[in-house]
């Protein structure tokens, strides 16, 4: 049985190439179909990376924000045409405004939706450890960046909701495809 996912993804750069690098492996590895959807900033930080022809190797259904219902993601996953929602890498922002409720874009509104009929969410947020992380800029060149007291508190309000599964690196959504491998 084919194994249909959507994949959200947000403007941020870190682990974005070892995102879609996971991804790609995913969909080498299993039979699976994807529906990628991208956030404005998500698409400037594929093309900064240059990771739009990779993405393009991983599925044509590809959908960039227009606003927070277009394209029209949410009743498909509602419907439960897709069985899990992955939202990764995501941004601060992104896991701020889910932690607290605001939907105002197609990947919050997704989410928020999603919850609504117990669709499984898996989320990856950039800043989840504390301290200093050193991340990888599309020139090579490496940039420091201290997480935030309050991006740790958001992250552990996505935590705590029910339907949510934080993911603590890109690879760890392997682990979790075998439930739906049957």
């Amino acid at each position: 049985m084919t194994v249909k996912f959507a994949w959200g993804i947000t403007g941020a750069g870190d682990f974005m190439p070892e995102s879609v690098q996971v991804m790609k492996e995913i969909v080498t590895e299993h039979d699976v179909t994807v529906l990628v959807f991208v956030s404005k900033a998500g698409l400037q930080v594929l093309k900064w990376y240059k990771l739009m022809d990779e993405l393009k190797s991983i599925t044509s259904k590809i959908r960039t924000e227009i606003d927070a219902n277009t394209p029209f993601v949410v009743s498909a996953l509602q419907r439960k045409v897709y069985q899990f929602l992955v939202v990764m890498p995501a941004t601060a922002n992104t896991v701020a405004k889910i932690a607290h409720g605001i939907a105002d874009t197609l990947i919050t509104n997704s989410v928020a939706q999603a919850m609504k009929t117990a669709v499984p969410i898996y989320v990856y947020p950039v800043d989840q450890k504390p301290g200093i992380v050193t991340t990888v800029l599309p020139s090579g060149d490496k940039l420091e960046l201290a997480t935030r007291e309050v991006d740790l508190e958001n992250v552990e309000r996505l935590r705590a909701m029910t339907g949510m599964t934080i993911l603590s690196c890109p690879s760890e959504i392997k682990e979790h495809l075998p439930k739906y491998l049957k």
